[in-house]
């Protein structure tokens, strides 16, 4: 397993720091183009910083530039992170205007890109692939959350896995485009044996990273209101750990590892209580400790 800020760092010789960016993109599933409401779980403000900011992304930009080079001393360049919504949602001369914003930066080094697999056509794949050209990390983030089509459906994903699939043999015909996979942990119908499917899927395509997520019930969400009824619930700390542990044995040893939990700011949060920032500490220690009792139980079974 490979911690991205670990292959950043490696790669670039020093720590390069994400800014999140909200380019003010809707999602299909939000504007009644193939559903309306969002995904069940989707709060975008308890996910994203910046989700619904009135900034312009040259604000966003100047202002996130300006507080980590307090912050930090030896930052070593930025990666632009258009994370709210869905940020392939629009003509391609709008993407272009919008990712021409941030790319125009000497200090960003690349950009990572939040989207759907189904609103990733050519023409966009060709634009997104015109920066990789001079800007060496250029990520696409997808989100599949899960390979159960029927979990997909109860979530109002409004998108199916095949779609999925294709998106990512579709990028990775541009080699200098990266991809990362999405996937959550607990939703509702799901069971262990569609996470552990879903992380075959993942390892079996040509995916260069993943994020994890648990899932966590937050504010103003369809999964409040059933969570509210005693209709979901999330798992607990060990529980997850354990499963995130048994997810990273599946996945190839090279893939990069952006992130193993997600969490909610306090006020949004609903559950479970170790989905709050001030626990992500605890929360990933009880990652890496389950993570190396499966390394060393292989090894006993191996001698």
């Amino acid at each position: 397993m490979i911690k991205f800020n670990q292959y950043l760092k490696e790669k670039y010789g020093g720590r390069i720091q994400k800014i999140s960016i909200d380019a003010g993109f809707t999602c299909p599933n939000r504007d009644g183009s193939k559903a309306s409401g969002g995904c069940t779980f989707c709060n975008n403000i308890s996910f994203s910083p910046y989700a619904m900011t009135r900034e312009t992304v040259e604000n966003q930009i100047n202002d996130a530039i300006s507080f980590y080079k307090k912050r930090f001393k030896n930052i070593k360049g930025f990666l632009a992170y258009f994370q709210a919504y869905t940020n392939t949602y629009a003509p391609v001369h709008k993407l272009r205007e919008i990712y021409d914003k941030a790319m125009e930066y000497d200090e960003i080094i690349g950009m990572s890109i939040g989207t759907r697999p189904d609103v990733v056509p050519e023409e966009v794949l060709d634009l997104i692939s015109t920066y990789a050209v001079k800007k060496p990390e250029v990520w696409i983030e997808y989100g599949l959350q899960t390979a159960n089509i029927n979990t997909l459906r109860s979530i109002n994903r409004a998108h199916g896995v095949a779609d999925f699939v294709d998106a990512v043999l579709r990028t990775k015909k541009r080699p200098n485009i990266k991809v990362c996979a999405h996937m959550i942990v607990g939703l509702p119908g799901d069971t262990y044996e569609d996470y552990v499917e879903t992380a075959k899927l993942f390892a079996s395509l040509p995916i260069d990273g993943v994020k994890i997520h648990p899932l966590h019930i937050v504010r103003h969400t369809v999964m409040e209101k059933q969570y509210a009824k005693g209709e979901i619930k999330t798992l607990d700390l060990e529980e997850y750990a354990q499963i995130v542990a048994d997810i990273i044995e599946i996945l190839p040893e090279d893939i990069i590892v952006h992130r193993l939990t997600g969490e909610a700011p306090d006020d949004e949060l609903i559950a479970p209580d170790w989905c709050s920032p001030k626990r992500k500490q605890e929360v990933l220690k009880e990652i890496e400790t389950a993570i190396n009792k499966k390394k060393n139980q292989l090894k006993l079974i191996q001698t």
